[in-house]
């Protein structure tokens, strides 16, 4: 039987019954007319994002659910994934704490409404007042290397208010997925302690310090299977047992298991699902499900990606040699990762009429170019796609998480609008707010630097 996962993206007929099935098709289907209709996209703004909340809120339910009831989670969601103040209140507002890796990603957790005891703080490079801020707050975090342990334990002793969750965030080193450059758990990885490396050294930290009670481990989300990222969960609980049992009591009682769940860039379809990282986890590291550990979860684009898309509308199409490039405002700026390693990140693209309707029809093949100045600004090559006109509309689906809000201001591209939406209350209504307003071109040169060179004294 024919599915959605079973066509590639120059396969697929925006138009088709089958696709029409799909919630998240029909929503984005639903979106397109209304953003022609309130004229969303203009010459001076020419690129939005739209978040759809109605399917961001079913993946948090989706999330919630996959647990069993008697296991204490805290389920994150990753900043940096989104770091939208207003979505990130929504998120708070449904249940989620927060993941941050940076000091502005933390403020921003803040103003989002997250309480201090539902952020996690990540960050592989904190300094002396990040650690003495985390600390006082009472933000959880993981250490992550023996000189920044040096520095907590100072900032420990010189705190004498309740301690936060506090813990070491182990490499695996257990090798890379398909994608090296997101595989956080090889033998060499920037991030964590390495526990081939130091075992040893890790189980007496945790003997010496009872107020160590957490452990992290993250392998890297994207290219990495259910199995690896399980596999790398059930070293860290028998790591936790071996604390145990070298501090002759439980000194671990949370078990960060990070992220580590991939995103179906091919359809619509949500697989692999968080009920199928839950079963792995179960069948790998059942220890996790019998009450004796906290789990924490930090998903990020798991979370977002289905839930946003990209829209912009085409300038040109245009000739060279055998190739056929439509010129749209979706590039680098915006898709960062596609545009540098195309391979590890593909992206579909739909195209649409200027009132939003699904182009259908003979495929020819394009190049969907962005605005950047190098050749390489592509976002799709050779792709099979309905005839483009210029005016007309691109989507780019799956674009929820780490594109419109990672913004890369090459050739000071201004960072788009981004839109949230649901459906409205009456039959094929929709409402839409702002998150971000577009960044003004005279914000752009506010950001350039000074007016001309200030002396220092």
């Amino acid at each position: 039987m024919l599915t959605t996962s079973s066509l590639a993206p120059q396969d697929i007929d925006l138009s088709s019954p089958l696709l029409s099935l799909h919630p998240i098709t029909s929503r984005r289907q639903s979106v397109l007319p209304e953003v022609a209709r309130r004229g969303l996209l203009t010459d001076a703004e020419p690129l939005c994002a739209v978040i759809d909340l109605d399917t961001l809120d079913e993946l948090v339910a989706q999330l919630q659910r996959a647990y069993p009831a008697h296991v204490v989670a805290l389920h994150t969601v990753a900043a940096k994934s989104l770091a939208l103040r207003p979505v990130l209140k929504h998120l708070a507002e449904l249940g989620l704490g927060c993941e941050v890796a940076s000091p502005g990603e933390l403020q921003i957790a803040f103003a989002a409404g997250f309480p201090a005891h539902r952020i996690i703080y990540d960050s592989p490079a904190k300094t002396v007042s990040d650690i003495a801020e985390a600390i006082s707050h009472g933000v959880h975090f993981n250490v992550d290397n023996f000189e920044e342990l040096a520095r907590v334990d100072r900032a420990v002793t010189a705190w004498h208010g309740p301690l936060p969750r506090i813990g070491f965030r182990i490499n695996p080193q257990s090798g890379a997925g398909s994608i090296e450059a997101m595989s956080t758990g090889t033998p060499t990885s920037k991030f964590g302690i390495g526990l081939a490396d130091f075992e040893q050294r890790i189980i007496d930290a945790y003997v010496a310090r009872p107020w160590m009670t957490q452990v992290h481990v993250h392998s890297g989300s994207q290219g990495v299977s259910l199995q690896h990222t399980a596999g790398d969960i059930a070293a860290v609980v028998r790591l936790a047992e071996k604390v145990e049992a070298a501090a002759s009591e439980q000194r671990i009682s949370t078990i960060d298991v990070g992220g580590g769940l991939s995103v179906n860039f091919q359809s619509d379809e949500i697989t692999p699902t968080f009920d199928d990282h839950a079963r792995a986890l179960h069948e790998y590291a059942p220890a996790l499900f019998s009450g004796k550990y906290r789990i924490a979860t930090e998903f990020g684009r798991a979370l977002t990606a289905k839930a946003g898309m990209l829209i912009g509308r085409v300038e040109y199409v245009k000739q060279a040699g055998p190739r056929t490039i439509a010129v749209t405002p979706i590039g680098v700026q915006v898709a960062t990762r596609t545009v540098f390693m195309p391979d590890a990140w593909p992206l579909r693209v739909e195209v649409y009429s200027p009132e939003g309707v699904p182009r259908s029809g003979a495929h020819h093949a394009y190049d969907i170019a962005g605005p950047a100045c190098f050749a390489g600004d592509l976002i799709a090559t050779n792709r099979q796609l309905p005839k483009i006109h210029a005016g007309d509309l691109i989507a780019v689906p799956d674009t929820g998480g780490y594109y419109a809000t990672n913004h890369f201001s090459y050739n000071s591209l201004p960072r788009p609008a981004v839109y949230t939406t649901r459906a409205g209350t009456g039959t094929g209504t929709r409402s839409f707010q702002i998150a971000r307003r577009a960044q003004l071109i005279s914000e752009v040169v506010a950001e350039a630097g000074e007016a001309r060179l200030i002396d220092l004294p």
